[in-house]
C-alpha cells in the first residue's frame, strides 16, 4: 500500500450488498474507505431477505440469466460480466460459506441464513480498516461540497476524495431505503425516474366480502399466470402466489409485475389470466365434467371430476360466474380464469422498486456525469429484477463496478482480487 493511497479517502453511503462491496473493493486497494448509513446496523434489508431462506443468486445459463434483467439487461450485463452468478459463489466461499443449489435452481448458502454471511463479510471489512458509522443519515451536500449527516445529536460533516451512494430505491422505509435522497439529486441536476413498486402485488377491481372473508391469505399453488404485454405478444409464468384481502400477491405474481404495471399505467388495468390446473387439458376437463354428477352439487361434482376446490374452486366462483353454464364453459374456465388487475400496492409494500438514477446520467463506470466523483450503485439505478437472486446479485456486481470505477477516478488500477 503506497503512502498515496493511504491518503485518499471515499465515503460510501449505504450499507447493503451494494455499498459493502464497493467498500470491499475500495479497502482492498489500500484506500480509506467510511460507510455512513442511516439505521443503527448495516445490511438490514439484506437479513429480511434472508428470512425464510437466503436466496443469494441463480443457476440458470448466464443468457437466461441477463435476460431476467428486461428492458435493462444490456446495461445490466456489463456489471455482471466483470462480477456474475459464479463469481458471487465463489466471493461467498472465500468468506467461508459454502452454497447450495435449491431443486429450482436457486442458490442458497449452506445454512440458508443470511446473517453468518453477513457477520463473516463485516468482519473482513473492518480487518481491512473500513470504518462503519450508523445511525448517520445523508441529507446532502454543503456549500463547500462535504457531505452533510444528520445524528440523533448533531449534524455532522465529511469530506472525502469520491463517494458512492448507494441508497436503496424507495421501498421498505422502515429498514432504511425511502426514497428521500430523490430530491437530493433531483436539486444537483440528476435525471431520476420516479420510483415505482416492483415485485409487488396487485389489486383487484374488488373481491366480493364473502370470497375475501374466506379465503384472504390462501395459497394458490400450481397455477399458471399469463399477462398480454404492450406489444400484443404474452408472457407466462408457472408458479404460486396468494389471495390477499385486495387482491394477489406472491413469487408467481412478482415475476410478471413489471409487465403487469406497465399494462395499468397505460391502460388502466391488466387482465391477468390464471390456468388453474395446468396438468390438465381443456378437453380433459370438459369430458371429466361431462359424466353425470347425479345427486352432487355443482362443487361436489367440480372437486370430484377435476379436483379443484378450496380457494380454487373460489376463485373460479368469484371470476367467472356468469359464464359456469355447460361443461365446455367451466372447463374453459378453469383454464383460462380472467383476473382483472388495477394497482399496485403502495411502494412501501413492494419488495423492490423500479426507476432511480437514469443510466443517462452516469458513466458505464456508474459515475454521475453532473457530480464527478460521485458514484452510484444497487437499487437507487433505474433497473429492477424478479426475486430469485437477481436483484441481488446486480447489487453485488454494481458496487463491484462502482468501487472499481472509484478507484479508477482516484488514479488508481482496479486490484485484482
Amino acid at each position: 500500500m503506497s503512502s498515496a493511497s493511504a491518503q485518499k479517502s471515499v465515503a460510501v453511503i449505504g450499507g447493503g450488498p451494494a455499498g459493502l462491496m464497493a467498500a470491499e473493493v475500495l479497502a482492498e486497494a489500500g484506500v480509506a474507505v467510511d460507510v455512513f448509513d442511516a439505521m443503527p446496523s448495516v445490511g438490514r434489508k439484506f437479513l429480511l431477505a434472508g428470512v425464510g431462506g437466503m436466496n443469494i443468486t441463480h443457476s440458470e445459463p448466464y443468457k437466461a440469466f441477463v435476460a431476467r434483467y428486461g428492458a435493462r439487461h444490456a446495461e445490466v450485463q456489463q456489471w455482471l460480466d466483470a462480477f456474475g452468478p459464479d463469481a458471487l459463489r465463489e466471493w461467498i466461499q472465500g468468506l467461508g460459506i459454502e452454497t447450495f443449489v435449491g431443486s429450482s435452481g436457486r442458490v442458497f448458502p449452506a445454512d440458508m441464513k443470511a446473517a453468518p454471511l453477513l457477520r463473516a463479510w463485516l468482519h473482513r471489512l473492518r480487518g481491512s480498516g473500513v470504518r462503519f458509522h450508523q445511525r448517520h443519515r445523508f441529507i446532502g451536500w454543503a456549500d463547500d461540497g462535504r457531505l452533510r449527516f444528520m445524528t440523533p445529536d448533531q449534524e455532522v460533516l465529511f469530506r472525502a476524495d469520491a463517494v458512492v451512494l448507494a441508497l436503496g430505491g424507495g421501498s421498505w422505509a422502515r429498514l432504511g431505503s425511502d426514497g428521500s435522497w430523490v430530491p437530493l439529486l433531483n436539486e444537483k441536476g440528476v435525471g431520476v425516474s420516479l420510483l415505482k413498486p416492483s415485485n409487488c402485488g396487485f389489486d383487484v377491481e374488488g373481491w366480493s366480502p364473502l370470497f375475501s372473508g374466506r379465503f384472504a391469505g390462501a395459497p394458490l399453488k400450481s397455477v399458471m399466470a399469463t399477462v398480454r404485454l404492450t406489444d400484443g405478444s404474452f408472457i407466462s409464468r408457472e408458479g404460486e402466489c396468494v389471495v390477499t384481502a385486495t387482491g394477489v400477491e406472491g413469487s408467481l405474481i412478482y415475476a410478471l409485475s413489471a409487465m403487469i404495471r406497465e399494462r395499468i399505467e397505460q391502460e388502466g388495468a391488466a387482465e391477468l389470466r390464471l390456468d388453474l390446473l395446468p396438468g390438465k387439458s381443456v378437453e380433459q376437463l370438459q369430458a371429466a365434467l361431462e359424466k353425470p354428477k347425479g345427486k352432487n352439487s355443482f362443487a361436489n361434482h367440480l372437486r370430484k371430476a377435476t379436483g379443484l376446490d378450496g380457494v380454487k374452486a373460489g376463485l373460479l366462483r368469484e371470476c367467472a360466474a356468469g359464464s359456469l353454464g355447460s361443461p365446455a364453459e367451466v372447463a374453459v374456465a378453469i383454464k383460462s380464469l380472467p383476473v382483472r388487475l388495477v394497482a399496485t400496492r403502495p411502494l412501501d409494500e413492494a419488495i423492490s422498486t423500479a426507476g432511480g438514477v437514469r443510466f443517462d446520467a452516469v458513466s458505464t463506470d456508474l459515475m454521475l456525469t453532473a457530480l464527478p466523483g460521485v458514484f452510484c450503485a444497487g437499487e437507487m439505478l433505474d433497473w429492477e429484477a424478479p426475486t430469485g437472486g437477481y436483484l441481488l446479485t446486480a447489487c453485488f456486481a454494481s458496487g463491484r463496478v462502482a468501487g472499481q470505477g472509484v478507484l479508477e477516478w482516484l488514479g488508481k488500477m482496479p486490484v485484482r482480487l
